[in-house]
């Protein structure tokens, strides 16, 4: 009998301070109506007090713990999907697991950008299928406010901080992860990436006078290449499962832009009601987007449901997972 990995237990977490559009008419040249009309932003969530990602991640994780009833030592493998990890190394994944107590676990970090909770959820979901592990959490969490310059209007009117994560469980029914069309291009990373801190480009007190250690983005090409091959993917893999428009409860999107987003509904099919959204609240998490829709929308799933979740990120990554509603 065929053993799937199944969701069963969602968590979330928001940083407290609100930074809203108003604020940043303030610090930046622009205006609320122009960065809601272009993105669908109004706010997002900044993390203060010199806290980390590893925070947010935790706390979602506790939640996940506290949802399922179980203990954290019952956690055989923690995957988390970040581009802001607290440090170089140790992952972000092992200190989570550390602050929850995780010590039966073993834990890596999954980089991916904003594709990263996709890809981890497809990996973890691979060590229950194999009978390997019994229960993997997976967190998706970035503090995107540490790496962004507030000087620059093409990204940060975009992003904003938080964490969310979920539990995977074995089940033999037909329900979990049912599917996955994941893909890469390494030839997109002059349009988006982080210039400076890594082996190629080493940090120096000129690529700190220079700005390099902040996101940089070529906002049109991004634009381009995301409109056309998240929603492509994502029709690829109702195609291949045999899904109609009709079959899908809800597309659960990455929250990078409201547009890219409708893009994505239109190619499915799929009417306004059936999608996913809070970046109007949130913003781009990154990696927190996708378990955060979940987290939110959770009272409005019933066992069986079906998914789409798409993402697409820097590095070029992008893909799709179909998953079937378990809880």
């Amino acid at each position: 009998m065929k053993i799937r990995a199944a969701i069963t237990a969602v968590g979330g977490y928001l940083p407290d301070y609100v930074l809203n559009n108003e604020e940043l008419e303030k610090m930046v040249d622009t205006t609320s109506a122009w960065i809601t009309e272009r993105t669908g932003i109004q706010e997002r969530r900044i993390l203060k007090n010199g806290l980390g990602t590893s925070f947010m991640g935790a706390q979602a994780a506790q939640e996940v713990l506290a949802k399922r009833g179980i203990g954290a030592d019952e956690i055989d493998l923690v995957i988390c999907a970040t581009v802001t990890g607290d440090y170089k190394f140790p992952a972000t994944a092992n200190l989570i697991a550390d602050a929850i107590g995780a010590v039966n676990s073993w834990s890596f970090d999954v980089n991916a950008a904003c594709s990263g909770f996709i890809y981890a959820l497809t990996t973890g979901s691979k060590f229950i299928e194999t009978g390997a592990h019994k229960k993997v959490l997976v967190v998706g969490a970035d503090k995107m406010s540490s790496m962004i310059d507030y000087g620059d209007r093409n990204t940060c009117i975009i992003f904003g901080d938080g964490a969310g994560a979920v539990l995977l469980e074995p089940t033999t029914e037909e329900a979990g992860i049912m599917d996955a069309l994941l893909q890469s291009d390494g030839s997109g990373c002059k349009h988006l990436f982080q210039a400076a801190g890594g082996a190629r480009k080493e940090a120096s007190v000129r690529t700190v006078r220079n700005l390099e250690h902040y996101v940089y983005q070529e906002g049109k090409a991004v634009f381009k290449f995301a409109v056309t091959n998240m929603a492509e993917v994502s029709y690829q893999i109702m195609q291949r499962n045999g899904l109609s428009s009709d079959d899908v409860k809800f597309l659960v999107p990455h929250q990078a832009n409201k547009r890219i987003i409708d893009a994505c509904a239109q190619r499915m099919g799929l009417p306004e009601e059936k999608v996913m959204l809070n970046i109007q609240k949130y913003g781009n998490t990154t990696s927190g987007t996708i378990p955060l829709c979940l987290w939110e929308y959770q009272s409005q799933l019933q066992k069986g449901d079906n998914l789409v979740l798409a993402a697409f990120g820097g590095g070029f990554t992008w893909g799709a997972v179909y998953v079937k509603w378990a809880l």
